[in-house]
């Protein structure tokens, strides 16, 4: 029987590119005749950003990117369009951008207790598709009790920064690997797959690692 294969994955919250990422990269592995054992780990593409940032994504992305508004504009239109070929509703006028330090903490705590997957799931549908706030203590706890996770105890470890190191440790670990963007998956600490590529790039990646597997 194949050893169960080992996918990290960096990511950031606030990535556009990292949710549909995340559904091609589901869709590989459902193809994919094994098994696969996944962790999430923290990036953060803009630490700079404040936790209550004052303007739209058009007036963050212009200001931090310095690119036009109008273009812009187009590239959001362009990512709209591309996430719903993916299933997924991205809503860039309803989006409230913010830190995600303590989101990525409120990952480590998920993972403790057996419920990463349903909480990257849930904090990316609730930046990009339900414009919820993602960045505060309040609205995590909120966000955390709805995929399972006890409210009381998100809150201490988030008041109490217990995850703090974990959070940076990820980042120092992607700075060793030389990962500058994200999404990227490490499979079997092995191969690096860089950005949301289709499916069959993961599926290939996959069958790969299941062959040297088994001839080890």
């Amino acid at each position: 029987m194949t050893a169960s294969i080992k996918v990290d994955i960096w990511s950031d919250i606030a990535c556009p590119w990292c949710f549909i990422g995340k559904r091609r990269f589901e869709k590989a592995v459902a193809a994919f005749d094994g098994d696969v054992e996944v962790e999430f780990h923290s990036f953060e593409l803009a630490p700079d950003t404040p936790v209550d940032f004052s303007g739209s994504e058009v007036d963050f992305l212009a200001t931090h990117k310095g690119m036009p508004e109008a273009q812009v504009r187009q590239m959001l239109d362009q990512m709209t369009q591309l996430a719903a070929t993916e299933g997924l509703a991205y809503n860039f006028d309803a989006l409230q951008h913010t830190n995600t330090l303590l989101a990525h903490q409120a990952l480590h705590y998920a993972k403790e207790h057996g419920l990463q997957h349903e909480l990257k799931e849930r904090l990316l549908s609730a930046y990009f598709e339900q414009g919820r706030h993602v960045g505060r203590i309040d609205d995590l706890v909120e966000l955390g009790s709805e995929v399972g996770l006890d409210p009381a105890g998100l809150r201490t470890a988030l008041e109490s920064g217990r995850y703090r190191d974990a959070v940076q440790a990820d980042i120092a670990q992607a700075r060793e690997y030389g990962i500058s963007g994200v999404p990227f998956f490490v499979v079997d600490g092995k191969w690096g797959v860089s950005g949301a590529q289709d499916p069959q790039v993961f599926t290939q990646v996959l069958e790969r690692a299941a062959n040297e597997g088994a001839v080890r």
